[in-house]
C-alpha cells in the first residue's frame, strides 16, 4: 500500500515537472519571438530614415521612371494645348468686340454728322451794297411803277447805289445761274443752304463769277447798272430778292 502511494506521488511530481518545463519553454519561445519582432521593426525604421529621395528614386525601375516622366510631359502638353485653345477662342471674341466698337464709333460719328446736317442754321444775309432802300418788298400789296405807269407787285427791295458800284455776295453759296431777265435785266442767282436763294438784278456786269462757282460771303460778283426794263426810269439801284424754297420773302427779315 505504501509502495503504491509513493509511486503515485512520484508520477505526479514527474508530470508536474514535465508540464512546468513545457510552460517555461513556451514562455521562452514567446519572449524570443516578441523580442525579435521589436528588433526587426527598429532596424526597418532606421533603414528607411537613412534613405533619401534620390536613393528611393534609384530603387524604382527605369521603365516606371520613364513612364512617370512621359506622363508628366503629356500632362504639361495637355495644359499648354488647353490654354492655347482657350486663347484662340477668346481671340475671335476680342476681335468681335473691337469690330463692334469700330461699328459703334462709326455709327456714332455718322449719327453726329446727320444731326449736324439737320440743325444747320439758316444763312445770315448781309447787304450786297451800301445804300438806302428806295423801294420795299411788296408782294401782297401794290406799288406804283414810274417806268410802267401802273400799280404792280414788287418781289424784292431796291437799294440805292451808283452805277458801276461793286455788288457782293450776301452769303456764301453757289452761283446757280447768270441770266438776262426780261423784266429785271442782267441777273445773278446764288443758291444757299436750307433752300435759300438770293437774286441780284439790274446789273451792268457779271464779270467776277461764272455759273457753278462757289462764292464766299462778301465776295465781289458784279456791278450795279440800269438793265431792268421795269425800273429803267428809277435812279441807279440794285434790285435784290431773297427766296425760301423758291418763294419770294421779305429781305428785310433776313438782312443783318
Amino acid at each position: 500500500m505504501r509502495r503504491g502511494r509513493r509511486e503515485k506521488i512520484r508520477n505526479n511530481n514527474v508530470r508536474f515537472l514535465f508540464y512546468s518545463a513545457i510552460i517555461v519553454l513556451f514562455a521562452v519561445i514567446i519572449t524570443f519571438i516578441i523580442t525579435f519582432m521589436i528588433y526587426k521593426n527598429k532596424i526597418k525604421k532606421a533603414n528607411y530614415s537613412d534613405l533619401t529621395t534620390e536613393k528611393i528614386a534609384e530603387l524604382v525601375p527605369n521603365e516606371k521612371n520613364s513612364i512617370l516622366e512621359q506622363a508628366s510631359v503629356d500632362i504639361g502638353k495637355s495644359i499648354e494645348e488647353a490654354v492655347q485653345e482657350i486663347e484662340e477662342k477668346e481671340k475671335p471674341i476680342q476681335e468681335t468686340e473691337e469690330d463692334i466698337n469700330e461699328v459703334v464709333e462709326e455709327t456714332s460719328t455718322n449719327t453726329n454728322e446727320i444731326i449736324e446736317e439737320k440743325i444747320v442754321k439758316d444763312p445770315e444775309f448781309s447787304m450786297p451794297v451800301e445804300g438806302d432802300i428806295i423801294r420795299n418788298f411788296a408782294k401782297d400789296v401794290l406799288v406804283y411803277s414810274e417806268t410802267l405807269q401802273e400799280w404792280i407787285v414788287h418781289p424784292g427791295i431796291d437799294i440805292k447805289a451808283g452805277r458801276t458800284t461793286v455788288v457782293k455776295a450776301s452769303e456764301k453759296g453757289t452761283v446757280e445761274s447768270i441770266k438776262n431777265d426780261p423784266r429785271y435785266g442782267l441777273t445773278i442767282v446764288i443758291a444757299h443752304v436750307n433752300g435759300f436763294k438770293t437774286v441780284y438784278s439790274n446789273l451792268l456786269t457779271t464779270e467776277f463769277v461764272s455759273e457753278g462757282d462757289n462764292v464766299e460771303k462778301g465776295q465781289s460778283i458784279g456791278t450795279v447798272g440800269n438793265s431792268a426794263s421795269f425800273e429803267i426810269i428809277d435812279e441807279p439801284h440794285l434790285h435784290f430778292e431773297i427766296l425760301k424754297d423758291n418763294i419770294q420773302v421779305d429781305p428785310n427779315i433776313y438782312l443783318k
